[in-house]
């Protein structure tokens, strides 16, 4: 199976499989049976219209069947973190190529494109692009810069121990927190959440440098007080950024 790996500036990589044509197809199928139905629902209620004014509903049954055929899959990956119904199904999802977060341009662009890939039937281009590049792009994704991979499922570790605090000193700068919410992007949200996840299979000495290197880097991208600072390790400092920035999940 085809990997998809990249390295952070701090040195930790990450390692993803790609997902492969068969899955992607099965996902593909399920979003055009998704949209079929959607299509037909639209054609009952524009029938009825049909009876009346006929020429007003056909013009909106082209009008509706090219904006959710082309729309569908923009705006679900957009609103839902790179997944179509397709795709949530079979544990699939659209990632930027380098880690960082999806752009509105990137998933409009790659959607776009499945005008060009799916030529000249049943996504034949887009099938041999995706046989024929490293990390299984069709013609859309290559143009994008995205990637789709196929996500880890299985039983989620037990964070709770980790995050779980009384008392996050920074939380009393609740601009900051929220500035660093906005800058952090998922993949460094994740190499901080990780290193405190593998805590124990690192030796002291590389675990120190790590959480310094961490701290480091996240002080450089939103600055908090230094009396803020003063009492707190950098392990310590490392769970107190990581719950600002799971909130959702790990309430303080």
């Amino acid at each position: 199976m085809r990997r998809l790996r990249w390295t952070t500036p701090e040195g930790f990589a990450f390692d993803l499989p790609l997902a492969g044509l068969g899955a992607r197809c099965l996902a593909w199928v399920i979003d055009g049976l998704v949209v079929g139905a959607v299509l037909a629902l639209a054609g009952q209620v524009l029938s009825v219209l049909a009876l009346g004014l006929p020429g007003i509903a056909s013009a909106l049954q082209i009008v509706l069947g090219f904006a959710v055929t082309l729309l569908y899959a923009a705006a679900l990956e957009w609103f839902w973190q790179g997944q179509t119904i397709g795709k949530n199904i079979l544990g699939l999802q659209v990632m930027e190529a380098h880690g960082l977060p999806l752009t509105g341009a990137q998933v409009l662009m790659r959607n776009l494109l499945r005008i060009v890939d799916i030529l000249p039937g049943l996504y034949l281009a887009g099938g041999i692009a995706c046989l024929g590049t490293r990390h299984s792009q069709r013609l859309g994704d290559q143009v994008a810069g995205t990637v789709v991979v196929q996500r880890r499922r299985g039983a989620q570790p037990d964070l709770a121990p980790w995050l779980a605090q009384k008392y996050n000193s920074l939380r009393e700068h609740p601009q900051l927190a929220l500035r660093l919410r906005h800058l952090t992007t998922p993949a460094e949200a994740g190499v901080a959440l990780e290193a405190l996840l593998r805590r124990d299979e690192l030796e002291p000495a590389r675990r120190a440098a790590i959480y310094r290197a961490l701290v480091a880097h996240f002080q450089a991208r939103v600055p908090f007080p230094e009396a803020t600072l003063e009492a707190l390790s950098p392990e310590q400092y490392l769970r107190n950024v990581v719950g600002i920035l799971f909130p959702q999940r790990f309430p303080g």
